[in-house]
């Protein structure tokens, strides 16, 4: 068997276990300063330790299990030993209220629970948790305490299983379900082939091989972390690192030294304005254009970044502004950015090396097929396709075409190469009170380059002209609050901004200004998904009552009082 001819993941785990038994797959942290391994073989062996167990408990057939926590390699291994033991795992987000965490509990009926790493997150979530012994409570190393069994005691007194359960391409693997942006999550069903396929494809459009290595720092529960990660590693048989915590993450990205590294736009924003704050954008300037210099300074950032040896950049999970992606391309790091839904198991399209274009966000994979509804909404048929939504056969047909394309709910265009261009979504287009639709998206995207500006919500349903809302860095705000001057300096700049993303937008879509708002949108207040995206709706809730007095002021700047 080949490495490409895998049917499921839990066959290739068996093979890197097999060939390169001493091979190191994960470094974990235990500390801020401490780290173990584990190799493939031991991680095989912790896998069928856990199998037994869970086989111990006699659920029925094809149960839902959950694992709930930050990223780690015991996350991951208990995801392979709820498939060994013939279940279905379903992943929670760390990040979850209370109220979440119980619906997604009971929504997909879990009967086990595995408890991962969660620090000061489990304070918010354990209310969600049922306290009756009606699921099965297991915790992961690094887990907090809690009313449970501990997977060292497991493996300690158990044999590995002698009976693994051999799973086939079309049986379900997980319920994966959605950041929740516009109401309760969905459940969304997918098979053991849709991960297949999708590494497949991936593989022939990167050449990603077992001498790569990955930081995984992303919400494994997450569709992109979870198939460039998780079950690319598995697939590819490269190794993997984990990040303790966010002071510790720079620290981590370079003992990773990674070759492949995935992020959102969020973050790269961060590293973006990281670097501005030390060497101000006119020096950046200077030093880029002198020949000799600029080579080594640009080679000096990406290791100060972590990224020095990275071969494949990727963004995904939402815009990222064009003109970063300049930046980092005049470093000489080749980002790409990629598009797709939980629904497709994160395979429908990615840019490809020396072939990009910036603002779009790439070509179909192999196998992937995209057409334009004449609405304007972007269809994608995929291999990595779900099964559908859980418990929800309506949703189901409604999300797909007669002909089986994905309804994206996404509007997009495409360009003679077939790279596909975002513009807004369906659903987000606002009319404004003389009647003309606005899609935001496109607006947040040329403001969301700018080094002092981190999230950005552009609205204004029934509003003459449409406005934005800022969230500043923190550099930002600590310049807006600083003193007087350095407040005008900001708004100064702001303002400028605004006039020059003014003059390449239609009339209509024309900002009336822009609104420095004081809140720090966060997971945990939520303002953004687990996925870091804003929601829109809450966002909207909270400031639109607001905005009318801000408006009337005429100002093309506001600093929210």
């Amino acid at each position: 068997m080949s490495k490409h001819d895998f049917p499921t993941l839990l066959h290739s785990l068996e093979y890197w276990a097999k060939t390169t038994p001493n091979r190191v797959y994960f470094t974990q942290p235990i500390s801020a300063t401490e780290q173990v391994t584990y190799t493939w073989a031991q991680v095989f062996d912790q896998v069928k330790r856990m199998t037994a167990h869970i086989q111990s408990l006699n659920l029925p057939p094809h149960s839902n299990i959950s694992i709930i926590g930050k990223n780690s390699a015991h996350w991951i291994m208990a995801d392979l030993a709820v498939w060994m033991s013939g279940h279905v795992s379903a992943p929670i987000y760390p990040t979850v209220n209370a109220e979440t965490c119980a619906y997604v509990l009971e929504h997909c009926e879990a009967k086990v629970l595995f408890v991962g790493k969660m620090d000061e997150l489990w304070k918010v979530a354990k209310d969600g948790v049922p306290q009756d012994g009606s699921i099965h409570l297991i915790a992961l190393p690094l887990a907090p305490e809690i009313k449970g069994e501990k997977w060292d005691d497991i493996l300690a007194k158990t044999e590995p299983t002698k009976a693994p359960v051999v799973r086939t391409p079309d049986e379900l693997a997980t319920i994966m379900y959605t950041s929740g942006s516009t109401g309760n999550p969905k459940g969304v069903m997918i098979p053991f082939r849709s991960m297949t396929a999708a590494l497949n494809g991936i593989a022939e459009a990167f050449d990603t091989n077992e001498n790569d290595r990955m930081l995984s720092y992303l919400p494994l529960a997450h569709a992109a972390e979870r198939a460039i990660v998780e079950t690319g590693s598995l697939y590819y048989g490269f190794s993997i690192f984990f990040a303790y915590s966010l002071d510790t993450f720079v620290e981590d990205l370079r003992r990773a030294n990674p070759t492949v590294f995935f992020s959102v736009p969020r973050l790269w924003t961060k590293f973006y304005t990281g670097i501005c704050k030390k060497i101000p954008p006119h020096i950046q300037k200077i030093l880029f254009s002198i020949p000799i210099l600029s080579g080594l300074f640009k080679k000096f950032i990406l290791k100060k970044l972590g990224l020095a040896n990275v071969r494949l950049a990727l963004s995904g999970s939402a815009p990222l502004a064009p003109s970063l992606i300049q930046w980092y391309r005049d470093l000489g790091l080749e980002l790409l950015e990629g598009y797709a839904m939980t629904e497709n198991f994160a395979y429908s399209h990615g840019g490809r090396l020396q072939d990009t274009r910036v603002g779009y966000v790439g070509q179909p994979y192999p196998g992937v097929e995209c057409k334009i509804a004449e609405n304007g909404e972007v269809l994608v048929k995929s291999p990595g396709s779900m099964l559908g939504y859980y418990k929800n056969p309506e949703l189901t047909a409604e999300a797909f075409t007669e002909d089986g394309f994905l309804k994206t709910g996404d509007m997009g265009v495409t360009d003679e190469k077939g790279r596909l261009k975002i513009t807004g979504r369906v659903k987000e287009l606002f009319k404004t009170s003389k009647g003309k639709y606005v899609a935001p998206v496109p607006i947040e995207n040329r403001l969301g380059g700018h080094a002092l500006i981190e999230a950005v919500c552009v609205t204004g349903p029934s509003f003459t002209q449409p406005f934005g809302l800022l969230m500043l860095s923190l550099e930002g705000h600590q310049l807006i609050e600083s003193d007087p001057a350095a407040a005008q300096r900001v708004t100064q700049e702001l303002e400028e901004l605004l006039t020059s993303v003014n003059a390449q937008l239609e009339a209509h879509e024309v900002l009336s200004c822009l609104i420095v708002v004081k809140d720090m949108w966060t997971m945990e207040n939520g303002f953004l998904t687990p996925t870091m995206k804003i929601k829109r709706n809450i966002i909207e809730a909270h400031y639109l009552p607001k905005a009318e007095a801000w408006v009337k002021s005429k100002k093309a700047v506001i600093v929210e009082a």
